[in-house]
């Protein structure tokens, strides 16, 4: 059985060439085959970060289970430490059980090497959670990178010291031996077409060099200036600037000396305008696009119209670092460009001003997010979120300390991130700290209230969701906010049916559809209200009320476009056709319901559909497929929360399931059948539940294609090449146009295609040369 091959890290590809430090490089590894922590320090800019990074890629093959990069600089506290690298390690967990726990189960018979990058200004939190990960895990390693130690016992340090420099005496041609002078090369070679070492150049380089002090960010920020200046004044422009008198009374060490002058002097060398853009686009965490920069950076002088010729002058100067995105170009200061941006900007009296505006942009994009979650562009809302994930932590982080209404509309607005997306453990954070902030009877602190309490339904802690739900309920009738009763009844029912009380469930979830039809209220959440419904009548064997709530349901969804919801009423379709023991009805539905779910990342929606999935196979005898579904729902039910909710209603069928096909296979071939199971990844469980685990059909002449497809994408190949649009192909293989486009987005991914009519001339080539008609 082919599976997707297991991801073993998460290392970027590199982009440019590695430079010296070959003596560093061997020492590092040579210290992580005796250390458990090993702590690159030194100056900001010094190649802390790019060591760290070729240290993880010549060790890959030494870490059975990967090398994982967590990028630290962009968090704005330490309690995101541990879900940031959950986060990196690709790890959901929705129980709302402590992340730091979480990951200590994960690595725990792991063999992991984890990059650290940029721990300097949460040291604390670092050093406490690699404390407690490297003492229950003992096949993890640690390689982190801070300007201060963390402080472990058990932590070796290996500074990182400047690129090695020529003497004065230095012969010439003797300029290949030092890497300072070669990166120097390679970087005036890509900004100026031509430009070459030789013997002649040898000892102006190296004079350059050394005024920068063989700090490799100093170097890069430098040789931009050869655009505009010949080597001659380049050297001239630096003696002046480094021998000031001001830049030896500036204190610290003379490394710390020479970068800030680097970077001064690229601050210096820009314009006023330029100069106002950097200092206010620091406030951006994880890079930022162009309307963002319009909104935020605007000024007297920097005016949104010219936004776009000062941003690409800065990335031209290679203060900013352009990265193209599918949509369009994003932009992100260098990590030590980016502090000296917001020192500048603290100095200026700017700093919350400019905060306040990027919170706000980021408050309007939340809430311009949440409407469109229901309708066309729910994908392209996940796909944005997650871009501006960091973004949305920073203006959290600012309401919290100034402005706790913001930061409660903030982090209740992302609800459909945190409950639709995998990221419940950090949406209660942020909910739990804003509500924390203060106990004023808002409508903002409703709302967060009643999310707040889906999200501990959703995560096992029924207990503590009724103590907000009922707060929400009992609030909202005091002062007749109907919007937030509704909300409440609403999830007060989803308590009242996993504690199988699915009479009193079906009354509130009745009484908060009537509360969303007065009010005109359509969304996601009020398709739920219908689905639930409908889950509570199945459970009460009113099968013909939860079809056609269900299907009502699916109109709605397809109407708008919604496919998160709308999922979910397939799952209830599911449920009604194993009811009514139409069995490819309900392996059909589930397969839907699995496919869409996957795109969202959404756990439970996943393991949902593949328990209904295994029971579908053990109603048709297939006992083996049945007990390893088992067991890959086991395994993410872990992440989810108790398996099927503790509840008697949904876990009976999963039951009989279990004992039905242990009675069939014998206990031994169960055990070794739940235990294969288990031990899939997410990835492999989706495909093996969808069958697409099988070796894909794939023709000699094309064994070098960069992914193969599964039986499912040939079949969509097959369509394109015919001339189908997307929504004729769902309507063909009667699915969802959503899951039709992920389909053919995946298939052009695959297939490094930039177009539909590639993809046919492949079909083609492919059937030809398989001898297929």
């Amino acid at each position: 059985m082919a599976l997707a091959t297991r991801q073993r890290g998460n290392l970027p590809a590199e982009t440019t060439t590695f430079v010296g430090r070959k003596q560093d490089l061997a020492e590092v590894k040579q210290l992580l085959t005796k250390a458990r922590l090993v702590t690159l320090t030194g100056v900001g800019g010094v190649g802390k970060t790019r060591l760290a990074l070729r240290t993880g890629i010549d060790l890959r093959r030494a870490f059975r289970d990967g090398v994982w990069l967590v990028e630290l600089a962009d968090l704005p506290n330490g309690a995101l430490v541990p879900h940031t690298v959950l986060e990196a390690l690709a790890v959901h967990d929705e129980t709302g059980r402590d992340a730091t726990d979480v990951l200590v189960e994960h690595l725990r018979e792991r063999q992991v090497l984890l990059i650290l990058d940029n721990c300097e200004h949460l040291v604390e939190a670092c050093a406490d959670l690699v404390d407690v990960l490297l003492r229950a895990a003992p096949g993890l390693r640690v390689l982190a990178t801070s300007r201060e130690r963390l402080g472990n016992r058990c932590e070796y340090l290996w500074p990182v010291s400047p690129l090695p420099l020529p003497d004065e005496s230095s012969s010439p041609g003797e300029w290949p031996r030092f890497p300072a002078l070669t990166l120097f090369g390679e970087r005036a070679a890509a900004v100026l077409p031509g430009f070459t070492m030789t013997n002649e150049t040898q000892a102006r380089v190296a004079e350059v060099c050394r005024l920068l002090g063989g700090i490799p960010l100093a170097i890069e920020l430098s040789v931009v200036q050869l655009r505009v200046l010949n080597l001659d004044q380049l050297t001239a422009r630096l003696a002046d600037c480094y021998r000031l008198p001001a830049a030896a009374t500036r204190g610290g060490l003379p490394r710390h000396q020479t970068l800030q002058a680097a970077v001064e002097w690229s601050f210096d060398l820009c314009t006023a305008a330029e100069q106002n853009l950097w200092m206010r686009a620091s406030v951006f965490a994880g890079g930022f696009d162009m309307a963002a920069a319009e909104q935020v950076c605007a000024a007297a002088g920097l005016p949104s119209d010219e936004m776009l010729i000062h941003l690409f002058r800065l990335v031209d100067k290679s203060v900013l670092i352009s990265e193209p995105d599918a949509e369009q170009s994003r932009f992100r200061l260098l990590e030590p460009l980016r502090q000296y941006g917001m020192d500048r900007l603290r100095e200026s009296g700017q700093q919350d001003s400019v905060r306040r505006r990027h919170r706000d942009y980021y408050l309007e994009l939340a809430e311009h997010s949440e409407k469109e979650w229901f309708g066309p562009r729910q994908a392209e809302m996940v796909a944005r979120t997650s871009l501006e994930h960091a973004n949305f932590r920073a203006a959290l982080d600012f309401s919290l300390s100034s402005d706790t209404t913001a930061a409660l509309r903030l982090a209740a607005t992302l609800w459909f991130y945190w409950t639709g997306c995998g990221m419940l453990g950090e949406g209660r954070l942020w909910l739990g700290r804003a509500l924390e902030s203060t106990s004023e009877p808002t409508a903002e602190r409703m709302k967060a209230l009643w999310v707040n309490g889906y999200i501990h339904t959703l995560q096992g802690d029924v207990a503590a969701a009724v103590t907000m739900l009922e707060e929400c309920r009992s609030y909202a009738g005091s002062v007749g906010d109907e919007v937030a009763l509704a909300y409440a009844t609403h999830r007060i029912g989803c308590n009242a049916l996993v504690g199988d009380d699915a009479e009193y469930a079906k009354s509130l979830f009745a009484d908060a559809r009537e509360r969303y039809r007065r009010l005109g209220v359509l969304d996601s959440n009020v398709m739920l209200a219908d689905i639930e419904l409908a889950i509570a009548s199945v459970f009460l064997g009113e099968l013909d009320q939860a079809a056609a709530l269900c299907e009502e349901a699916c109109e709605t969804g397809l109407a708008h476009g919604e496919q998160w919801a709308y999922a979910y009423a397939i799952y209830g379709l599911a449920l009604v056709s194993l009811s009514r023991g139409d069995l490819a009805g309900a392996a059909a539905h589930g397969r839907e319901c699995l496919r869409i779910k996957r795109e969202f990342k959404d756990q439970l929606g996943i393991v949902l559909a593949i328990e209904i999935l295994a029971w579908t196979e053990a109603a048709q005898s297939n006992w083996d497929r049945a007990a390893t579904m088992l067991g890959a729902a086991q395994r993410i039910w872990q992440s989810v929360g108790y398996p099927m909710f503790g509840s008697r209603y949904f876990g009976a069928p999963h039951g009989h399931c279990e004992t039905q096909s242990e009675q069939a296979l014998g206990a031994e071939m169960y055990e070794a059948k739940v235990r294969h199971g288990h031990e899939m990844s997410l990835d492999e469980a989706i495909m093996y539940a969808l069958g697409e685990d099988k070796t894909p059909i794939r023709p000699a002449h094309e064994a070098n294609q960069p992914a193969a497809l599964t039986e499912r994408e040939l079949e969509v190949a097959g369509l394109i090449a015919t001339g189908l649009s997307n929504r004729a192909i769902a309507q063909n293989l009667v699915i969802s146009q959503r899951t039709a486009e992920g389909h053919v987005n995946r298939i052009l991914r695959k297939l490094g295609f930039d177009s539909r009519a590639q993809v046919a001339t492949w079909v083609t080539q492919t059937s030809m040369a398989t001898g297929n008609d």
